[in-house]
């Protein structure tokens, strides 16, 4: 399935007062998204509220279904959660589980143990399949998160700060992951303080509600 996301005037607020400017955004399948903005303009909270996490908003969004013929068809939110991957900054892991249990734990549906065991083997945990995760480093925990991507068939990912802890060839091994993912079809919006090397990268800025 190709599903973009379409803001009109949103914005999101905390005791009824707006974080950013309202964002008008066409979020289209086959790019990947890069939410900019100072520290405490609401990146984490507009990740959160695509993801139907945070409902303080003002504005619309909507999920669409893009047909073969450019047509498009609004999906309910059942529809939205089941076609969507969201990793948080801190990855949802559980520090008494393995990687190999966390990697099962948090994946939706019925996967046999090769592939997940092949899956923290590209983000680099060879060895650590069975390591009670509250032993990993901090790089190694948000690797256990990011294995969830090499098993994904979500065609939406959100993703808060996905490069944090990690070394030089994992960014760049997770770089070249979105690339040919964005290149298949899938929609990809994420929050980054590092450089990403990728030519069709967009980038979306928000801007603090009371700038002028």
């Amino acid at each position: 399935m190709s599903i973009s996301i379409r803001l009109q005037e949103l914005s999101c607020s905390h005791d009824d007062v707006a974080l950013f400017k309202p964002l008008d955004h066409h979020f289209l399948p086959r790019s990947v998204y890069r939410i900019a903005g100072d520290n405490g303009a609401g990146k984490t909270t507009l990740l959160r509220t695509l993801a139907g996490l945070f409902h303080g908003i003002f504005g619309s969004i909507q999920w669409l279904s893009q047909g073969a013929d450019d047509s498009s068809t609004r999906l309910h939110v059942s529809e939205q959660r089941s076609n969507l991957l969201y990793i948080g900054h801190k990855g949802g892991i559980k520090l008494g589980l393995t990687p190999l249990e966390n990697l099962r734990w948090l994946t939706e549906y019925e996967i046999a143990d090769k592939p997940l065991m092949d899956a923290l083997d590209r983000v680099g945990l060879f060895g650590y399949e069975f390591v009670p995760a509250a032993r990993l480093s901090a790089g190694q925990k948000r690797r256990v998160a990011l294995a969830r991507l090499y098993v994904s068939n979500h065609p939406v990912w959100l993703l808060d700060e996905p490069l944090t802890a990690l070394d030089k060839l994992a960014v760049e091994t997770l770089t070249q992951l979105f690339r040919s993912e964005a290149a298949s079809g899938r929609l990809i919006i994420l929050t980054t303080h590092q450089s990403l090397e990728i030519d069709e990268l967009v980038t979306v800025d928000l801007e603090y509600a009371s700038c002028d």
